[in-house]
């Protein structure tokens, strides 16, 4: 189809070909949902939405549902799971198209799961990918500036997760069941869609609930998330609180991979101001920081790059600039605009990722013998699976794995 839709591209004017192009991609979420018998209608839906934290949510939800003897399914930017079957997510795409979407709901019907936990996302709302999705809950996590090129602006990237919340104010399924950080500045344009039960979450509500694996207030908002939509589903709260007390994690996610190292080596997935800030901050009261930074996606949301270098430049004692995704950019060009950001300390410009890594772990394995408490952040990748590069290539890539082969040297 994609292939199709490009063709589309060269031949049809431009007016005429965005203007039948929601056309198009509604009626493939349709004819999708119709071709697998819309197996969202036999099997309970969660949906998962906002800018930050949809990964952890959604693993923390199905946690939760786990505990609670519940069969799931997730589809999500970490993993593609129906049951005891687990398949990593390498599409760099959260929500992937349509058909396959569809295919795997039909599947996590088949394989008798109880509930399917989906992340949504405004890139695949754009797409139509959620429509035909008879969702039983959503849980809105938050709104921050992010693909605005990609959208045209905030306002169209807020609507575009707008239509994600009244996707689950179309579905029959009763009661329709609406999660939202109270917190966050956009909560009231969601509490305005129609559900059957709003619920909201705030941090001066913590509720009781303890995460104790779990680092960073941003985790805090997280557990509370999945809490409260498992409370609007019926679900009992010593199950929850058992769930929370046994999560380890999320991979990609502040991991550390280094668990019984000299040192902890974190890899995380900040790719937007607000979450990196968020990162540094829950690490910098307790370690000095060597920071391994690149700027995710080339082409896109380029006004983020200086602010993202004086984010590194408030937290982190040391401060390596890398490649990262830069696609059909000039990489050095995307690094020489973040380190503008950076003014108060000197950071170090190594475009080989591997070499960066390896670099960020012999400073900081020489802080540690200067009887500092130095900690190294990976940012930008988490799990993602290839850095993209110019014409479409693509090298096969890993933070954890790579920083663990460095740490064995």
């Amino acid at each position: 189809m994609e292939s199709l839709l490009n063709i589309g591209r060269k031949i049809i004017p431009k007016t005429v070909f965005e203007f039948f192009q929601p056309v198009y991609h509604l009626a493939l979420a349709f004819l999708a949902a119709l071709i697998y018998g819309f197996p969202s209608r036999k099997i309970k839906i969660i949906g998962v939405t906002g800018t930050k934290g949809k990964t952890t949510v959604a693993e923390l939800v199905n946690a939760i549902l786990e505990e609670a003897g519940y069969k799931t399914a997730i589809l999500g930017t970490l993993r593609f799971k129906i049951g005891d079957k687990d398949e990593r997510n390498l599409f760099k795409m959260t929500m992937p198209g349509r058909l396959f979407v569809q295919k795997f709901l039909r599947k996590a019907v088949r394989d008798k799961c109880d509930y399917t936990i989906v992340e949504m996302t405004s890139e695949g709302a754009k797409q139509f990918r959620q429509r035909f999705i008879s969702m039983d809950a959503l849980i809105f996590t938050n709104l921050a500036p992010e693909h605005i090129e990609s959208h045209g602006s905030y306002e169209k990237y807020k609507q575009a997760k707008l239509s994600i919340a009244r996707t689950l104010a179309r579905s029959s399924k009763r009661p329709r069941v609406l999660v939202v950080n109270k917190d966050d500045k956009e909560a009231e344009s969601f509490l305005s869609v129609s559900a059957d039960k709003k619920l909201a979450y705030s941090l001066s509500d913590t509720k009781g609930y303890k995460v104790p694996y779990l680092i960073g207030e941003f985790n805090i908002y997280n557990a509370l998330a999945a809490a409260t939509v498992a409370e609007g589903l019926g679900l009992n709260k010593e199950v929850i609180q058992k769930a929370l007390d046994k999560f380890k994690g999320v991979r990609g996610r502040m991991e550390n991979v280094n668990e019984e190292g000299a040192f902890p080596v974190y890899i995380d997935y900040a790719h937007t101001p607000d979450s990196l800030e968020a990162a540094y901050k829950s690490l910098a009261s307790r370690h000095e920081l060597v920071c391994v930074l690149g700027n995710t996606g080339g082409g896109r949301d380029t006004w983020k790059r200086k602010v993202m270098g004086e984010i590194a430049g408030k937290y982190c004692a040391e401060i390596i600039l890398t490649n990262e995704d830069p696609y059909d950019e000039d990489p050095v060009k995307i690094v020489n605009e973040m380190k503008e950001g950076i003014t108060s300390k000197c950071a170090k410009i190594i475009m080989d990722r591997r070499e960066a890594i390896r670099e960020a772990i012999k400073i900081t394995k020489l802080a540690k013998n200067n009887s500092q408490n130095p900690a190294v952040i990976i940012t930008g990748k988490g799990t993602d699976p290839y850095i993209m590069g110019s014409n479409g290539a693509k090298e096969p890539w890993d933070d954890a794995t790579v920083a663990r082969e460095e740490l064995s040297v």
